[in-house]
């Protein structure tokens, strides 16, 4: 069975704030969408909180109209302000009760050829269970596999799977499995809470994956909470208690009798981070890159250009699992290397980053089971 972990970066459809050649107009409009809602969302507006709702839609450029660049205001039911003809714009809800509504991001195509790109790492590897971070909905995995895969002569997936997480950006974590291969169960983590409240970003989802042969194991797909926007510090807490809990879902799956378990994703850390401790060195999983059997290209990064510090892409491995693995390793040519795409070979029709399937190679694993 080939497992594998790619971050597709979304295949038809991204927030225009997520573009990575317009990263510095964007990377402060989801601050400001996340702050925004964060205060939208309080029972009562103080004067204080009006002022800083009527900053925040300016600075998202909503002052005029419901529609921005990067973002949109959903005044579904009730009106949350008034804009006065001199510009000046009114916030009339007194509080969340009076109004239903919220700020979302907006949305573009990805760039064709770079979804083609996907669709051609996919073939090139052609893994029996493939985990897809950075996807849109189940829908949109299941025409990917559909419409995409045999756009590039290799078969759709029998199964596709996404169950919806707590992003409101479109950028959930899911599954892709080959005929002969069956979920018999799911488990969603997007409700689990700690004393900090909410865990996950996205999700933790477990499925339980039965091969041919009666083959069968447990997969956990994440994607661990970024360094992208916000606060280092709070940033790393998040990821932490994130890990935290990975951890104890495992174990507790562990003391359940599942010898044959899988965590993979995008962790957005390293092997040698504090966050990721708790999961990395106090739990018995091992990195699939750990093992005799995984062929290295003398690139230990999983992310751009493939440097230690770009380690954050991941297929760990039970001590059974581990015991099983016949090979592994990291995929690349999908992923624009350096300002000039030299750093490896990719595909020969890719001009420039914008074409690239995405800035993260996929990490994968046989195992004999």
């Amino acid at each position: 069975m080939r497992i594998a972990s790619f971050n597709v970066e979304n295949l038809f459809q991204r927030a225009r704030a997520l573009d990575p050649a317009n990263w510095e107009a964007g990377r402060p409009a989801l601050e400001h969408q996340a702050r925004l809602n964060a205060v939208l969302g309080r029972p009562e507006y103080s004067d204080d909180d009006k002022a800083e709702i009527v900053d925040l839609l300016d600075a998202l450029g909503l002052s005029s109209s419901d529609a921005g660049p990067l973002a949109v205001l959903r005044q579904n039911r009730g009106r949350l302000l008034t804009r006065h003809p001199d510009g000046q714009v009114e916030i009339t809800a007194s509080g969340r009760a009076d109004w239903v509504g919220w700020v979302e991001l907006t949305r573009g195509p990805v760039d064709e050829l770079s979804t083609r790109h996907t669709g051609q790492v996919i073939s090139d590897l052609a893994p029996d269970v493939l985990g897809t971070v950075e996807v849109e909905d189940r829908p949109t995995l299941k025409a990917f596999s559909e419409v995409l895969l045999p756009a590039v002569q290799a078969p759709a997936y029998g199964h596709a799977m996404v169950i919806d997480g707590n992003d409101f950006r479109g950028i959930d974590v899911g599954v892709l499995l080959k005929e002969g291969h069956a979920i018999t169960s799911m488990v969603s983590h997007v409700d689990d809470t700690d004393d900090e409240g909410t865990v996950f970003s996205r999700d933790c989802p477990e499925y339980l994956i039965e091969g041919p042969q009666g083959s069968r194991v447990l997969l956990l797909i994440n994607h661990l909470k970024s360094k992208g926007f916000g606060s280092q510090r709070a940033n790393d807490a998040r990821r932490r208690r994130q890990a935290v809990r990975v951890a104890q879902i495992y174990e507790a799956a562990r003391a359940a009798g599942e010898d044959h378990v899988a965590v993979i994703g995008d962790f957005n850390d390293t092997p040698d981070s504090e966050p990721l401790r708790p999961l990395l060195a106090d739990t018995d999983l091992r990195d699939i890159t750990e093992s005799p059997r995984f062929t290295s290209d003398g690139r230990p990064g999983t992310f751009r250009n493939g440097t230690k510090g770009s380690k954050i892409d991941y297929v760990l491995l039970s001590p059974a699992l581990f015991a099983a693995a016949s090979g592994g390793g990291i995929y690349r040519k999908g992923v624009w290397g350096g300002k000039n795409g030299t750093l490896w070979e990719h595909y020969p029709d890719m001009s420039g980053p914008h074409q690239a399937a995405s800035d993260h190679a996929v990490i994968w694993a046989d195992v004999d089971v």
